[in-house]
């Protein structure tokens, strides 16, 4: 994606504070920012208030007083951590009805062309912060202590946490201006566009993927894999079935940057299938939503939690899966790899790594899979070839459980010979679970899986989870507008002439007005239609007006 050129650096308008004049038009100020983030903020440690926030920037974006809370809350590493030097990681809140960027609009042109993992949020924003303690005789306290946050609706995390090690120790040195002529550069970049190659400059250096480049990321947002995973290889599997149920796991680690990666880890094991529950790579006792995950009068929700504070072990107690990772270890080896572990085992605060379950995999472990990564750690093979193995094995995995689903529900489709212009489309029949179940013992997840185990009993239980849910649904309503676009395409292959010659006034008026509601989902991308398509059922609406009286004429197109 090349880095656009040639237009005049914007200046900030004021400081934090300032009234906020609304959603920004495509052409103004900070419009081209906003493709990106929705603010920076800088968090730091006021003797009296605590976490504070210093800034917001640009300065017109406005926060509600919970979202301010949480940024300030999340952006420090808690007392346990004990992070000194300097620390990155990530978290994840819900949006408060704050301003909504004028990008919202955009989001569903940039959603359809992305994978579900790189889709903008509707309702979170994420937060990636660069934290810096250090000792300083100039503060009360005796120590500097500051975060730089920059707030998105994508989840960018490398190229984030890339832009983030270049103009953080810049800004902790500068301040303020290095800042504003941060944004002011990032407010020059084109907005981002599925399958384009990212060439983003800022500070004196190119942001790209390919090479040779200063900063280079192979991927916007994938994280080292085999890195995140190296305690808990040995549970992948289980890790990856406890993913796709959609089960409550918190993941208990010695900082928020081990939390937050492994959590961004763990939610990226399902992909190309989009993980439909809550995730907070990195969470406190100070979130807004505490008491909502902690409460005890309700089963524990759907959602993956990173946490750092030992508290957590005994108010969490009642979810069913509690991962704890301690520091890791690196050697040429296989790091220690954390034991399964019952749930009564959590007893105290400092219990021992673990995975803490009652849950049984449904699939047997590869073992396959385990020796040719310890062999690979052993031959000192690169990092990334080995999260490559990973990645694949977990993709393969994935495609293997979804594909014989995809089968089923593509044979719940209406045969193309049954859709006729004049009639409404017929139905897509209903998803029966007893016939897909049935379905397995010929096209089933053994035709492309090496993995032996209860593959039945894992899709049972996959059916009550909310991935079902929201994959069913997504199938659904593309399926639905395949009919939608399939029904319009023979209405502008038919003779509309000879169909009209014996319909009354009511009938070809209806015909109007249902394909002009077709022709406007078209047109907003929501019906996989083709142009010329859409040029003959505009074509169409015009010689089915022209055929009616004058003054229906007037109704139907007024001046």
């Amino acid at each position: 994606m090349d880095a656009l050129s040639g237009a005049e650096p914007r200046r900030a308008r004021g400081r934090l504070g300032a009234a906020s004049p609304g959603a920004r038009a495509a052409g103004a100020p900070w419009a081209r920012f906003s493709a990106w983030l929705e603010c920076v903020c800088v968090v730091t440690f006021d003797l009296e208030l605590g976490q504070a926030l210093e800034l917001v920037y640009p300065s017109d974006f406005r926060l509600t007083d919970k979202e301010k809370s949480s940024i300030c809350y999340l952006s420090f590493p808690d007392s346990h951590s004990g992070c000194l030097g300097d620390t990155q990681f990530s978290f994840r809140i819900r949006q408060c009805g704050g301003q909504r960027s004028p990008w919202h609009a955009e989001d569903r042109r940039y959603n359809s062309g992305a994978p579900v993992s790189l889709q903008r949020e509707p309702a979170h924003y994420f937060g990636y912060v660069y934290f810096r303690q250090v000792k300083d005789s100039s503060v009360k306290r005796g120590y500097f202590q500051k975060s730089l946050v920059l707030v998105s609706r994508l989840p960018f995390v490398r190229l984030f946490q890339a832009l983030l090690s270049l103009i953080a120790p810049e800004y902790f040195d500068k301040l303020a201006p290095c800042l504003e002529a941060v944004c002011n550069e990032i407010d020059q970049w084109p907005a981002p566009v599925p399958g384009q190659t990212l060439n983003l400059p800022v500070m004196g250096v190119v942001l790209q993927n390919l090479l040779p480049a200063p900063v280079v990321l192979t991927s916007v947002h994938e994280l080292d894999l085999f890195r995140c995973f190296q305690p808990v290889l040995t549970h992948v599997q289980t890790l990856w079935e406890l993913m796709l149920l959609g089960e409550p796991l918190v993941v208990l680690a010695p900082s928020p940057a081990m939390s937050s990666e492994m959590v961004l880890a763990l939610i990226s094991c399902l992909q190309p299938l989009k993980f439909c529950c809550d995730y907070r790579p990195y969470f406190t006792i100070h979130d807004s939503e505490f008491k909502e995950f902690t409460t005890r009068t309700q089963a524990p929700p759907n959602v993956v939690l990173g946490v750092t504070n030992p508290f957590f072990i005994k108010t969490l107690q009642h979810w069913p899966h509690i991962l704890r990772v301690g520091e890791p270890k690196m050697s040429g080896d296989l790091p220690k790899q954390v034991k399964l572990k019952k749930p009564s085992r959590l007893k105290t605060l400092d219990t021992k790594p673990g995975l803490y379950t009652a849950y049984s995999a449904h699939l047997h472990r590869d073992k396959a899979l385990l020796k040719r990564l310890l062999k690979g750690l052993q031959k000192k093979r690169p990092w990334d070839t080995q999260t490559a193995l990973l990645r694949r094995h977990l993709l393969e995995l994935t495609q293997s459980f979804i594909i014989p689903l995809e089968h089923y529900m593509a044979s719940l489709m209406p045969l193309q010979k049954s859709i006729t212009p004049w009639k409404t489309p017929p139905q897509i029949r209903p998803f029966r679970q007893d016939d897909f179940l049935r379905s397995l013992e010929h096209a089933g997840p053994q035709l492309t899986c090496i993995l032996k185990g209860d593959w039945l009993g894992l899709y049972r239980r996959f059916f009550k989870s909310p991935h079902f849910d929201g994959w069913y649904r997504q199938r659904y309503k593309e399926m639905a507008h395949k009919l939608e676009a399939l029904h319009l395409e023979a209405i502008c292959e038919a003779n509309i002439e000879a169909w009209m010659k014996d319909k009354s006034e009511v009938e070809v008026v209806d015909l109007v007005l249902k394909l002009r509601e077709k022709l406007v989902q078209a047109q907003g991308h929501q019906l996989p239609v083709k142009e010329a398509t859409l040029r003959r059922a505009q074509l169409y609406i015009e010689t089915v007006i022209g055929s009616l009286p004058k003054d229906l004429q007037a109704v139907l197109c007024p001046p």
